[in-house]
């Protein structure tokens, strides 16, 4: 089996990984920061969020949007720093997590919908992998404007989202739910058609990147590897991590280079105590493909 190489290290916690203007974005949570990465593993903080940074895109004019976690919020980053974009207190029911932006700007973003961590060390994987499961969550729609839609509710830990390249379709990790969900979305960014795209063979699906045969690589957070699932459901791959994986991008100057954020744990108290957390690659035949 394939194994991927050390990147870069020293985060505590990598998240929303994406390949923007020649290099890797990524988000470190309890740095409380985003940061970028040259391909030479040069690493430069582009801005500090002390609201714990989640899931990164951008605006048409190139401004930067992150999701600011325990103050459910997204920010916009503009020339004269951080500013709110959009409030999502009245829908996000626990923290906000990932988020992908389409062309238009508008942006999608999960929540947890509860306290994950708490509801683990009380109730265990296995309940918040059945069924009925842990509580469910809303997606919500950020416009440019900064106006917030619920478009989706129900949803089982809704997490790593790609749009297609055509900007038809989005595609949710939800985590506890062991698969991955489609939705149409229409010319003014409303979901329909829901249904499931791909069970993910157990695994509980986090950061997901799509490539140009329209496979999707999934992390794998209880487990030291990333899979590659085709519509319907068939694994088409399995590489080894050196550590969960928790997110992922397939970036580099052709889009062939997977990027994997790993970390002994997700868990805050064990993420937050030590900057044990990478970034690592591997080198594929198939490049990325639609957003992020």
């Amino acid at each position: 089996m394939k194994q991927t190489t050390p990147f870069i290290e020293g985060l505590y916690f990598g998240e929303g990984p994406r390949w923007h203007d020649g290099r890797l974005w990524i988000s470190d949570f309890y740095a409380h920061a985003v940061k970028a990465v040259s391909l030479d593993g040069k690493v430069e903080t582009i801005v500090e969020v002390p609201g714990q940074p989640s899931g990164l895109g951008w605006l048409p004019d190139g401004r930067l949007l992150v999701v600011s976690m325990i103050d459910r919020r997204v920010l916009r980053l503009d020339p004269d720093g951080l500013h709110e974009h959009a409030d999502l207190t009245d829908i996000a029911t626990f923290h906000c997590n990932d988020m992908v932006v389409d062309d238009q700007g508008r942006a999608y973003v999960g929540n947890f919908g509860f306290d994950l961590d708490a509801y683990l060390a009380t109730e265990g994987v296995d309940a918040a992998l059945g069924e009925p499961g842990a509580p469910r969550a809303v997606l919500a729609r950020v416009d440019p404007n900064g106006a917030v839609h619920v478009v989706a509710e129900d949803m089982r830990f809704p997490n790593g989202s790609v749009i297609t390249p055509d900007g038809r379709t989005l595609i949710v990790a939800e985590t506890l739910g062991l698969r991955l969900t489609a939705f149409d979305i229409d010319a003014h960014g409303m979901l329909s058609n829901r249904r499931v795209w791909a069970p993910t063979d157990g695994v509980p699906p986090d950061g997901i990147c799509l490539d140009a045969e329209g496979a999707i690589w999934v992390s794998h957070p209880l487990g030291t590897e990333m899979i590659r699932v085709a519509h319907g459901g068939e694994v088409l791959d399995r590489i080894t991590t050196s550590q969960p994986s928790f997110a992922c991008a397939l970036g580099g100057p052709d889009r062939r280079t997977l990027f994997v954020a790993t970390a002994p744990s997700s868990a805050a108290h064990e993420a937050a105590h030590a900057p044990l957390g990478r970034v690592e690659q591997l080198k594929v035949e198939v490049p990325g493909a639609g957003l992020p």
